[in-house]
């Protein structure tokens, strides 16, 4: 199992960054998949999430309008469309998958099963 993360980097605030999860070794549409986010000395926290069979995002209220999530199931990857960035986006981010029967708010609670990518990290500068 893989979930490859990438696109992280440094912009300005006000800016715009893509992450992608490229996931493989199990099968995308049983799962959901999503990111979570931990900013230096501060608790991890969840994003966005997506059924990866398809189906409307969760997103947390603290990027609800700025932030968009996507799949493509042929290249069983997520994509993660970050606008009008703020200096509290500074987090590492996390891509995750687990199982799609537990529903997509489960990313916001505080358990670490199924599958986790390495972070990417994203800096906002003000």
């Amino acid at each position: 199992v893989q979930l490859q993360a990438s696109g992280g980097g440094t912009v300005q605030a006000g800016g715009s960054l893509r992450l992608s999860c490229k996931t493989s070794g199990f099968i995308f549409e049983d799962y959901a998949i999503g990111w979570v986010r931990q900013a230096p000395g501060k608790e991890r926290e969840a994003v966005s999430s997506i059924a990866g069979s398809g189906g409307r995002p969760m997103y947390v209220d603290s990027v609800k309008g700025r932030f968009t999530l996507s799949s493509d199931k042929a290249e069983n990857t997520i994509y993660l469309q970050m606008d009008n960035l703020k200096p509290e986006d500074t987090a590492i981010y996390t891509c995750r998958a687990y199982s799609k029967l537990w529903g997509l708010g489960y990313i916001k609670l505080p358990y670490t099963d199924g599958h986790w990518g390495q972070g990417t990290l994203v800096t906002v500068s003000s």
